[in-house]
């Protein structure tokens, strides 16, 4: 099998986790990568094991030995890298958000689709075992009409605060801090699994610490500041989110997000109520799928490759008994995104789990349409694709 050369824009938290998921593939050469200097990207390669350092993205698209570009900068560089990226014919695989606001999205999802390569957005919760489990068995009917699909996505991260990073900061991370980093993150699973979309929302946002004392020297995500000289910086982002929810099948559903929230740390939970069963899955507990009935006992399926739908059963590399977590789930998304690569990226040959920057775009629409029920007071908005004609507003009770 031909190796493909990869490389990589943006060395910071999750550049880390790209390379070790493409290491495990195999078949993939970590060819490497770029960051906001030469200097700062030769000290994060010898950090990485990764052989070659550009002094920025530009030489990096630049080199014919990179067919794949992962892209792990900040929001507001999503764009411009990315832009670039697809007009020079390489693949492109994005963090989430796709940018950082919904008309850049709208630019890169319609210059992916024109470009004729392969293009991702690593909602990496949608390759989870169970997660595919879960999707099969909604789509079979075995929940039968869905009534209610909720859940949660908490963390503490920022509870102190003197942490800071450049998530709060709404020029590098967007206008949206809790939903556009995490709320995006189950937005796209609720709808994923359940195969219904999110036609309207009423979204109440907070800021539970308007203020941050911050360190003179800017911190990587989930980084504790070791400094004595601060400045007070005023946030303008939301920290906690309470959203409720209507899909296109009739479901009505809500979510809660938080980044300030004492003892939580990954607490991501989707829950899915049907007239004839229930389903719920937590990623930190990744390796049960709880099954809920009315008239008998609820069970618990364990990931057991031997017990999956054929269609989940590829995403489980372990033996029953042997937990595989979020790295691996990581794992599974970037070798869809290889494998799609392989078979020339057209969509009709890409894996049915693997989120697009079609998705990308999808679930800014959902963000956007938060946002802007909150600014209106907590009313009722509807989620429009803004470049369809415009439709009558509200919703139908």
């Amino acid at each position: 099998m031909k190796t493909l050369g990869m490389g990589l824009v943006g060395p910071g938290f999750i550049a880390a986790h790209h390379i070790d998921a493409v290491r495990r593939l195999g078949n993939v050469e970590v060819v490497g990568l770029a960051g906001s200097s030469l200097a700062s990207a030769q000290k994060r390669a010898r950090e990485l094991g990764v052989g070659h350092a550009y002094a920025d993205y530009r030489e990096l698209l630049a080199d014919p030995a990179v067919q794949v570009v992962h892209n792990t900068t900040p929001n507001h560089l999503h764009r411009e890298i990315s832009l670039a990226a697809l007009r020079a014919g390489k693949h492109v695989i994005s963090d989430k958000p796709l940018a950082s606001n919904l008309q850049e999205s709208r630019e890169l999802h319609e210059a992916a689709r024109d470009a004729g390569v392969a293009h991702v957005v690593t909602f990496n919760y949608r390759s989870h075992a169970l997660v595919q489990q879960a999707r099969v068995m909604i789509a079979k009917g075995k929940l039968g009409a869905p009534v209610f699909v909720h859940g949660c996505y908490l963390q503490d991260w920022l509870t102190d605060d003197t942490t800071y990073s450049w998530r709060l900061d709404p020029k590098r991370g967007g206008a949206s801090s809790a939903l556009g980093d995490i709320g995006s993150h189950w937005c796209d699973l609720a709808e994923h699994v359940t195969g219904a979309r999110i036609t309207a929302v009423l979204a109440d946002l907070y800021t539970a610490v308007p203020v941050r004392h911050v360190a003179a020297a800017p911190t990587r995500a989930f980084a504790k500041a070791k400094a004595t000289t601060r400045r007070e910086v005023k946030i303008t982002s939301e920290d906690t989110a309470s959203v409720l929810l209507r899909f296109d099948n009739g479901a009505r559903g809500c979510v809660t997000v938080g980044q300030v929230l004492p003892g939580h740390k990954n607490d991501l939970r989707l829950e899915v109520n049907g007239r004839l069963a229930s389903l719920a899955w937590r990623q930190e507990n990744p390796n049960e799928l709880w099954i809920g009935h009315h008239a008998q006992a609820n069970a618990v399926l364990s990931r057991d490759p031997a017990l999956l739908d054929p269609a989940a059963r590829g995403y489980a590399h372990l033996p029953a008994g042997h937990p595989e977590a979020w790295s691996d789930a990581f794992r599974n998304l970037i070798a869809d995104a290889y494998a799609w690569i392989r078979k020339g990226g057209t969509p009709q040959t890409k894996p049915a789990a693997l989120p697009t920057f079609a998705d990308g775009y999808r679930n800014a629409l959902v963000i956007d349409a938060m946002l802007k029920s909150h600014a209106a007071g907590g009313a009722w908005q509807r989620v429009d694709d803004d470049r369809e004609p415009p439709r009558k507003r509200g919703v139908r009770k």
